[in-house]
């Protein structure tokens, strides 16, 4: 049978590895499954590389990869792809909130013949109700920009090698493996699963991250914030005109100035505005000299 190569980001996990290794292996050893695990350690400061050692010393299925600092989770998914030795690869996270035995309904797809078998979440488990609604604005924002329904997606997908070869192929220096797996194509097909309860520690997400996360991959497939800022552009500019006009008619005419304070207030309002519109601006700005130079995605000081 063909190897598959399981991919796990791991940061700050030591609690949950040895679990999430015994799981895999028992489901993907049932299934007569030939496999490896690759373990990413994404510069953690816990002792998430030592369990990783010792796993591979158990197991010589299991694989590691430990960066020289945090380069994040997409890079760590990249990292991963780039050692997979397998006709096909499977992206999961390690805290168990991914069903293993999903893998094995998602690699049967994979021998049908679909090169991209996505993970779509039936149910999105114990989120808060604020996060549920943040998120839920975030992909639909992302599934207008990159044209594919991305209101159920998630990072737990597998891949034939033909597919991990082209995302390999693609340069961004800020990667977004959810949107850049569906933007490829190839014939695809899903697997719904229910997200898990984490088996142990604690959730790495926080609103100031996903909001980071959500600016820089919206910024990373649509141009339509810089699209926004000129029409507002416009729109001030129309406004600040008609009360110019304004302003010198009450002049003319003798009119008390009174007029004056809200002028200020407009001024006020509209510079606000344009240091919002800048800000995006070098937004973008950012991001391409990120791109220009060229530096890599991630460092890897370790390997085993």
């Amino acid at each position: 049978m063909s190897l598959l190569s399981v991919v796990l980001p791991s940061f700050n996990e030591d609690e949950i590895l040895p679990e999430t290794a015994r799981i895999l292996r028992r489901v993907l050893t049932q299934a007569e499954i030939p496999y490896e695990l690759i373990f990413v350690d994404d510069g953690s400061g816990d002792r998430t590389w030592e369990e990783i050692t010792q796993l591979h010393e158990e197991d010589p299925h299991v694989h590691g990869l430990h960066f020289s600092r945090n380069f994040g989770k997409e890079a760590a998914i990249c990292a991963g792809l780039a050692a997979a030795k397998g006709d096909c690869a499977a992206v999961m996270d390690c805290d168990l909130q991914h069903p293993p035995e999903t893998l094995v309904e998602m690699y049967r797809k994979w021998q049908e013949g679909f090169e991209v078998v996505e993970g779509v979440k039936r149910s999105r488990g114990t989120e808060s109700s604020a996060h549920k609604w943040s998120v839920g604005i975030f992909y639909r924002i992302m599934s207008k920009v990159t044209k594919t329904d991305m209101s159920h997606a998630s990072d737990f997908k597998l891949l034939d090698r033909k597919a991990v070869d082209v995302l390999l192929e693609m340069s961004e220096q800020d990667p977004f493996f959810r949107a850049q797996s569906s933007w490829i194509g190839f014939k695809t097909a899903q697997v719904e699963f229910d997200v898990q309860k984490r088996a142990a520690g604690q959730s790495k997400w926080n609103m100031p991250a996903l909001i980071r996360y959500a600016l820089s991959n919206i910024a990373g497939y649509s141009s339509m914030p810089m699209q926004i800022v000129t029409v507002i552009g416009f729109l001030f500019l129309l406004i600040s005109a008609v009360t110019a006009i304004v302003f010198l008619c009450r002049l003319i005419i003798g009119a008390p100035v009174t007029a004056l304070a809200g002028a200020v207030l407009l001024m006020m309002l509209i510079g606000s505005i344009l240091m919002i519109a800048l800000g995006i601006v070098g937004y973008y700005l950012s991001r391409i000299y990120r791109e220009v130079q060229g530096r890599p995605k991630y460092i890897i000081s370790r390997k085993i």
